[in-house]
């Protein structure tokens, strides 16, 4: 009996990493493997599946045995599929070692060496789709597999990476194979987990951005406007200059969008400007979870507004409530001056 599509994806995809962008509104299920060869007798093994940005499932480094994260992920195959998917995997990891020490063998490679690949695909907001395989050596592009030609092509090229195009392209019934998970199933496989996952992929989580300023040189000024704890990744941070927006340049350096522990992201944008330049500036947020409200952190003159405005109305406060106090003290002061001379006047007559 054949394995399922879905066991199959997931099985091919833990086996073949690169970088490569990632366009707001499309959806993406990536799968990731690292061998780390320390030496002919120890290799350390990871290998983990995230849809988005969510990791959802990893491979036990000791026992090879499949790890799920989220309560929704182990409902999307029966049982006896994740069990044929361990034991699939299982098989292949002890071949894929022993073939790569082969071959370390075979090109006197030096320890320690590392072993990467990264596969999935990706499903765009009109329906259009793209897949992809890349294989990666000692943290370099190695290979790649042209999926809409079932071809796998060299990034490098080296009699290493000549010999493993060959060897993998002459086995046939796998590229064919991984032609058609990728090209037929994958998009499929990936909106079930997707429709698994709805609620953990709707989470949100509002930013909190402060700003602050740093001087490195006396003619330099470096305003850091730093934003973090928000979910999900896509964000939008600009700098406004009297109100207008900030355009890029040499002056503004926004980083990458960076994970924190708590599984939220977090970033900076640092714009440097002259000290004491007159203009007032403010860094404004725009994300998914705060709807179309926009955060708005003002630094310099305008928080010094701010600060003297609030300044001025506690003081006009507490005049205003010394001057409430007094009244309220001299009414009742009166008041008992005129009971006082009235109780006089009563007992006066009454003697």
């Amino acid at each position: 009996m054949q394995p399922p599509r879905l066991l199959l994806l997931l099985f091919l995809l833990l086996l073949l990493p690169g970088t490569w962008a990632d366009p707001e509104g499309s959806c993406k299920l990536y799968l990731f493997q690292t061998f780390t060869f320390h030496n002919t007798n120890f290799v350390d093994i990871s290998a983990w599946a995230t849809l988005e940005d969510i990791v959802f499932a990893a491979l036990q480094k000791y026992t090879w045995k499949i790890l799920y994260f989220h309560p929704w992920v182990y409902p999307a195959l029966p049982a006896a599929e994740w069990e044929n998917l361990e034991n699939l995997f299982r098989v292949y990891v002890h071949n894929f070692i022993l073939s790569l020490s082969a071959d370390a063998r075979q090109y006197q490679t030096p320890y320690p060496f590392v072993a990467q690949c990264m596969a999935g695909c990706e499903l765009y907001p009109n329906r259009t789709s793209r897949a992809f395989v890349y294989v990666g050596y000692n943290g370099q592009d190695f290979l790649t597999f042209d999926v809409d030609n079932a071809t796998w092509l060299f990034c490098q090229d080296t009699s290493l990476s000549r010999y493993v195009q060959a060897v993998l392209q002459n086995y046939t019934a796998f590229s064919e194979l991984v032609d058609v998970l990728f090209n037929d199933t994958c998009v499929d496989d990936m909106e079930v987990l997707l429709r698994y996952g709805k609620t953990a992929l709707e989470r949100q989580e509002p930013p909190v951005a402060t700003v602050f300023a740093r001087t490195p040189r006396p003619d330099q000024l470096l305003l850091v406007c730093h934003v973090t704890g928000f979910y999900p990744r896509p964000i939008s941070v600009a700098w406004l200059r009297d109100g207008q927006e900030v355009p890029p340049g040499p002056e503004l350096n926004t980083s990458a969008i960076l994970p924190n522990a708590d599984l939220t992201y977090q970033l900076r944008s640092v714009l440097a400007v002259a000290p004491h330049d007159g203009h007032s500036y403010a860094c404004r947020v725009r994300h998914r979870s705060l709807g179309t409200r926009s955060l708005l952190i003002p630094w310099g003159n305008s928080e010094v507004v701010l600060i003297a405005g609030l300044g001025a109305g506690l003081l006009t406060a507490v005049a205003v409530a010394a001057i409430t106090m007094l009244w309220v003290w001299r009414r009742r002061k009166h008041q008992q001056m005129e009971e006082s001379e009235s109780r006089n006047s009563i007992l006066s007559k009454e003697a």
